[in-house]
């Protein structure tokens, strides 16, 4: 059973910075991307930032500058570091495994974590 775990969310003043984190576990074999998308109020959960394997990073632009994406393969571990926080920024943040390969065989599989909460205040 793969579960990914978050922590790190919380409340911040505008221009602020919080580091998100989350792990995978359980029996994996390797992780394709990684990455984090967030979810405001009345609004569709969208990309905020992704890393591939092999290190390629991919930002929405309202971010780019601001957020730097970090992996570590050994650990199944992503982290996102926000800095110059926003209350746009304000959303729930969910974290994202995609083409995950489990030792049972070559079908590969997406799994979300629960969200952590991200508050920023003007």
């Amino acid at each position: 059973q793969v579960q990914l775990v978050e922590s790190g969310g919380g409340l911040v003043q505008a221009g602020g910075s919080l580091r998100l984190s989350c792990a995978a576990s359980g029996a994996i074999s390797s992780i394709n991307d990684m990455g984090w998308y967030r979810q405001a109020p009345g609004k569709e959960r969208g990309l905020v930032a992704l890393i591939k394997r092999g290190g390629i990073t991919t930002y929405v632009d309202s971010v780019k500058g601001r957020f730097t994406i970090y992996r570590d393969n050994a650990k199944n571990k992503v982290d996102l570091q926000m800095n110059s926080l926003e209350p746009e920024d304000t959303a729930v943040y969910y974290c994202n495994a995609d083409g995950v390969r489990l030792p049972q065989g070559p079908q590969t599989y997406q799994y979300w974590g629960q969200g952590t909460q991200v508050t920023v205040s003007s």
